[in-house]
């Protein structure tokens, strides 16, 4: 009967991770019917945000302004201002980052304008209209459901150790793996519930927010070139661009301090 407690830690790991879960999900609910949001439009920088946090933020203020030529991103993952003339906030943070020579590497001017006010400023507006989950709010839906991925595999592998132990036990094998695929079972369960009703997960988007987020390929589709370009990149990222120079610039990481 070895096995027996390997059980009951699988039970205990699969039920709090399920349990996570729900709770996460229940805390996202009341966004999901909050009428605030209700025929709201979502800017570029908006649309960033809740894709991909404040890091893209500032990647398609970067990229914006790439394209209009005020910027040139090298492929080697340096940034030179051609035009010192801000346009918004986020624009002149970017221009501010870089700093006075003109001239930086990416991935620090990345993270400065990622940390900067403009961004706070979004990520507040878009909390009050119920768009983005508060910071600090706890354990997201996209945090439970790594946790339940990772309970399932867990489960998986004390069933495993349980059958491969040595020790005798009256149970036969067969009905111990049954055992152990109950607590897997209520994982897997758990997970494709969450597929079905809360997916794509976000760590940044509410439910409310998904819902824009989901509406923003079909109203680019009628807009400019450039709009559907640079929303695209808001969207799914860097990794969007068709230019492989473009890619290639941000590719360099920031290098780490006392290296």
């Amino acid at each position: 009967m070895f096995w027996v407690p390997l059980l009951l830690l699988a039970w205990v790991v699969a039920g709090v991770a399920c349990l996570r879960l729900c709770l996460a999900a229940v805390r996202g609910a009341p966004a999901d019917g909050s009428g605030v949001a209700e025929g709201r439009g979502l800017t570029l920088y908006e649309a960033a945000f809740l894709s991909g946090g404040p890091g893209r933020v500032a990647d398609v203020t970067l990229v914006a302004m790439a394209r209009q030529r005020r910027l040139l991103l090298a492929h080697t993952g340096w940034a030179t201002v051609v035009d010192p003339r801000g346009r918004d906030d986020m624009e002149r943070s970017v221009i501010g980052a870089i700093g006075p020579g003109g001239q930086s590497p990416i991935a620090p001017v990345r993270t400065a304008a990622a940390g900067a006010d403009p961004v706070h400023g979004i990520a507040e507006r878009l909390v009050g209209a119920g768009l983005a989950v508060p910071d600090g709010a706890g354990t997201t839906v996209a945090d439970a459901v790594r946790q339940v991925r990772l309970a399932a595999a867990a489960v998986a592998a004390l069933g495993v150790a349980a059958l491969l132990m040595p020790a005798p036990s009256d149970v036969p094998r067969h009905l111990v793996a049954l055992w152990f695929a109950l607590p897997l079972i209520l994982a897997l369960s758990c997970l494709a519930i969450a597929r079905f009703e809360v997916h794509p997960y976000s760590r940044w988007a509410s439910p409310a927010g998904q819902r824009l987020l989901g509406a923003l390929p079909r109203e680019a589709g009628g807009a400019g070139d450039d709009r559907t370009y640079l929303t695209s990149i808001a969207v799914r990222g860097v990794r969007a661009a068709g230019e492989p120079e473009l890619r290639a610039a941000f590719a360099h990481r920031e290098p780490r301090r006392g290296r």
